[in-house]
């Protein structure tokens, strides 16, 4: 493991990260462009932007589903090597850092019981006894709003934002110091999602595990993260404190996300006149572009 300089508030930091993948011989697709943050304990970060901004890359890479191209991942101060490991140090990793995705149905074996899943991780991770497993597991099941006895239960019987709570009760079982969460509840419906957004508040506050939310729904943004960092295309176009940046964003594509939420008086006509002057923006830019003739 290397040292890394920043100092030891970060307990995730991403530097100069780049991702391609082989489109067809020859041709590589760029997923991710030279993207650049850091996630101080106990904070929440938001990574927003739309399908195939390169949001979800990201997460892959930090829990290891992906290898980045180049670039450096720093957790705890040291640095996360893009080579294979061993299976300890797999399981060392998923320690420090965890992920729930977005449908947690396809994330949860079906014919293992809800407590089954858990405990999995526990016996994983820890090797406890099968009596200290069955409390810690009724333990985080409480801890997530469920009724301990649904550990009894199939992923099929239970409610979508049941399944989501049972994903982020096994996600918490490792005590892990940072969790992702990748559209973690755009699958629920409203007051569901609402109820998981507060359970997830107030587990930060409880445990002071950092945050990680990769979104494109603003509102839970602002409800969730303290920080936002704006992606288009795979690169980083604004950065900053939530507040800030959902107020009075500066670059054109962060307003086009916000004049795209709707609200009480709200029509498409100033999204639609944003995305225009956005796409003849970057389009100016574009290499051999020439002005139309008046």
């Amino acid at each position: 493991m290397t040292d890394a300089p920043p100092g030891p508030s970060a307990i995730l930091e991403v530097e100069g990260l780049y991702k391609t993948f082989r489109v067809r011989r020859g041709v590589d697709l760029v997923a991710v462009n030279s993207v650049s943050f850091t996630l101080s304990r106990g904070s929440s970060l938001a990574i927003v932007g739309e399908s195939g901004a390169g949001k979800t890359t990201i997460a892959r890479i930090l829990v290891g589903l992906e290898r980045q191209t180049r670039g450096v991942v720093y957790v705890n101060g040291h640095e996360r090597a893009a080579t294979r490991i061993r299976s300890a140090e797999r399981l060392r990793r998923a320690r420090e850092v965890q992920i729930v995705f977005q449908d947690p149905y396809l994330s949860l074996d079906p014919r293992q019981r809800v407590g089954d899943c858990i405990a999995e991780m526990l016996r994983m991770h820890y090797g406890q006894s099968k009596q200290e497993r069955a409390a810690r597991v009724g333990e985080l099941l409480d801890q997530v709003g469920l009724d301990p006895r649904r550990a009894a239960s199939r992923p099929r019987v239970l409610s979508g934002g049941e399944r989501q709570r049972v994903a982020i009760a096994r996600a918490l079982a490792v005590r892990p110091q940072v969790l992702i969460l990748d559209e973690a509840v755009s699958a629920l419906d409203v007051s569901v999602q609402a109820q998981v957004l507060n359970l997830l508040t107030d587990i930060r506050r409880e445990t002071g595990t950092s945050y990680l939310l990769i979104s494109h729904d603003l509102a839970v943004v602002r409800q969730l993260a303290d920080e936002v960092l704006v992606m288009r295309r795979g690169s980083v176009v604004e950065a900053g404190s939530t507040p800030e940046v959902l107020k009075a964003p500066r670059h054109p594509y962060t307003r086009l996300l916000r004049a795209s939420v709707p609200r009480p008086g709200w029509t498409p006509r100033a999204a639609a006149r944003l995305s225009d002057q956005l796409e003849e923006s970057e389009l100016a830019q574009s290499p051999g572009y020439q002005l139309p003739a008046p």
